[in-house]
């Protein structure tokens, strides 16, 4: 029996750990080859860890491990060049690329009137200027081929305002924005374009971001959240399910719209 994705190849930014590993996993068991992009070390801001070199290594092996096949690469979102080597190794070693989930992003809490030029630009940068830079590296291939998804992951913030969160409530509304934008753009070329919206989701940057708080990842989860459902957050292999089905022909008529996985979040 053929699995859904047999024969697509998915690529993947953040793709280390928590919801990027989540969803890479995920496609591997659906037969789709993937690709793993990821900064993989410590950057300036915030200061917690990011994935690891190691993670990356450790999916392409679980991966493998599925029957499928994996590349990886190690890369800033924001560096054109070395999305550029990503990208055009994929086609390279795979001759296609079917489906972009810009995962790669961080939060971080700061006042507005405390906020400096370099943690606004880090989240802005790496939350939608790399999205908009992966994008970019990949269009011309999904023109070519006459198809393709981009995923794009936003956040509830990218539909509400979020407490101390100004920097990552602009990127990820930047975000919503721009897969309008593209969606429109890209339409008659067969290329679809959504993003998704999830509460807080269980994954290492909790732990980051307590450590940054002085609270644990628990507290942090639900003084941000505040969902309808008796749930803190959800789980990465939420948000992979989701990603899954918006890649699939099920949602073949799914474009320029965004998917909410909020747990009941933005109906309070």
């Amino acid at each position: 029996m053929a699995k859904e994705f047999e024969g697509k190849v998915a690529f993947i930014t953040g793709a280390a750990h928590g919801q990027g590993r989540a969803t890479a996993l995920a496609f591997a068991k659906e037969g789709a080859w993937v690709v793993g992009y990821d900064i993989a070390k410590r950057a300036e801001y915030p200061n917690y860890e990011f994935g690891t070199n190691e993670e990356l290594d450790s999916l392409k092996a679980e991966v493998e491990a599925l029957g499928s096949r994996a590349l990886v690469f190690t890369g800033d979102v924001r560096d054109n060049e070395a999305v550029r080597k990503a990208v055009e190794g994929t086609i390279e070693e795979f001759g296609r690329i079917d489906i972009l989930f810009n995962n790669a992003g961080i939060c971080a809490y700061y006042e507005v009137d405390q906020m400096t030029d370099e943690a606004w630009d880090a989240m802005v940068g790496l939350n939608l200027t790399g999205a908009f830079k992966v994008t970019r590296a990949v269009v011309p291939y999904l023109k070519k081929q006459q198809s393709g998804v981009i995923i794009n992951n936003s956040s509830t913030m990218g539909l509400r305002g979020g407490n101390r969160l100004s920097h990552y409530t602009a990127s990820k509304w930047g975000l919503t924005g721009f897969t309008k934008a593209i969606a429109i753009e890209l339409a008659p070329y067969n290329i679809r374009a959504i993003s998704i919206h999830p509460t807080g989701v269980n994954t290492p940057m909790n732990d980051g971001l307590a450590a940054m708080e002085g609270k644990t990842p628990q507290e942090i989860a639900e003084a941000s959240a505040g969902n309808l459902q008796p749930v803190p957050w959800i789980e990465p292999e939420d948000v992979a399910n989701a990603v899954l089905f918006l890649a699939s022909d099920k949602a073949r008529y799914v474009d320029g719209s965004q998917f909410v996985l909020d747990a009941g979040l933005l109906t309070r």
